[in-house]
């Protein structure tokens, strides 16, 4: 009886835990979403940007500009944000690789590449067809890589996969370089490729927003399963899981969701990689928990580097790539360390 009431204390300690996490998230999303609507190469106040929200009028011109430009963008990272902290969750669970992140195995690199191919070769591509083929390199680059960490006899390891994902990354890059250069749209695939919102449209929203919610709901149902996976195939298997099954879905989650991402704004790196961890740190490994709240400090994490962007240099603009290198940069190295002692 003892034992009950500790586990049940421990339980509900851990309940209110994430549910006071998860409120801290939403103030500070909805606190990141009014300063990145309202701060950018012209300030506005707060309440004309919400006025512009909720009462909208395309006769003034600081109306037009939040509602054309910033309420996208910031919808934006608030999707791609999202996606990649809990696809970076996913693979880190069922791979137990610390170290797992789409930019890191290739995945992105793989949706760059497809992007590329589609502006040399298919200028007359619409919106759909892009997003497709994005969806194709990514798979194409998550095959190879998983291939090649799994051949010779001692099959797949986390070291061996991030070997992998990061050489197969550098050789598809290569690629798009190669690509970029032979067919003049070196320009065109540079701004891309540096990331960013600032160019995403309404009508883009509306073609990915559904497919990133339905892969979130999906990536969400598949969090108590994962979290079996995490502490071993071969237990989860005896428990009665379909590990095949749960990690064929989950690796077409994080096709999709990391193809979807590099459409909208370009190949971001690093946000899967940290937000999982810090969320892992303070709320445990239960993914039932660390899904949600992934999703939303991935939320947070992108609206917030978005705004430095923006706020760095006015009137010009820093790109997202390097705000999340100048972040992510350090951080793999401090895991890398980590892992190097845990192992040594």
């Amino acid at each position: 009886m003892l034992i009950e009431a500790k586990d049940t204390n421990k339980g509900y300690n851990g309940r209110l835990k994430f549910s006071l996490f998860m409120l801290a998230g939403i103030v500070l999303l909805i606190l990141a979403t009014a300063a990145s609507i309202s701060f950018g190469a012209a300030d506005l106040s707060l309440e004309l940007a919400w006025g512009a929200v909720f009462n909208f009028d395309p006769e003034i011109t600081e109306h037009h500009i939040i509602h054309v430009f910033r309420l996208p963008r910031t919808v934006a990272d608030i999707v791609v944000g999202s996606s990649l902290a809990v696809c970076g969750a996913i693979m880190q669970g069922t791979t137990r690789n610390p170290l797992a992140d789409s930019g890191l195995l290739g995945i992105s690199s793989g949706s760059t590449f497809a992007i590329a191919m589609c502006m040399a070769f298919l200028p007359g591509r619409t919106y759909v067809e892009t997003m497709i083929y994005s969806c194709m390199g990514a798979a194409i680059t998550t095959a190879i890589t998983y291939y090649l960490a799994s051949v010779g006899k001692r099959g797949m390891t986390p070291q061996r996969l991030v070997l992998a994902g990061m050489s197969i990354s550098m050789l598809f890059g290569s690629f798009s370089t190669y690509i970029a250069l032979k067919y003049d749209i070196g320009q065109d695939l540079a701004y891309w490729t540096a990331g960013g919102t600032a160019n995403v449209e309404w009508m883009q929203l509306a073609y990915v927003s559904p497919l990133f919610v339905m892969g979130l709901i999906w990536a969400i149902a598949l969090s108590p399963s994962i979290t079996i996976l995490n502490f071993g195939e071969e237990l989860a298997a005896g428990l009665g899981l379909r590990v095949k099954l749960i990690k064929g879905s989950s690796t077409v989650i994080v096709l999709i969701l990391t193809g979807l991402s590099v459409i909208v704004v370009g190949p971001i790196g690093f946000v899967g990689l940290i937000i999982p961890h810090i969320v892992r740190f303070i709320i445990g490994v239960d993914y039932r928990f660390i899904m949600p709240a992934s999703a939303l400090y991935g939320a947070v994490f992108m609206v917030g580097a978005d705004l430095l962007g923006r706020m760095l240099g006015r009137p010009h603009e820093t790109p997202l790539g390097i705000i999340f290198a100048l972040i992510g940069v350090p951080y793999f190295l401090y895991l890398v360390r980590k892992q190097r002692r845990e192992f040594s």
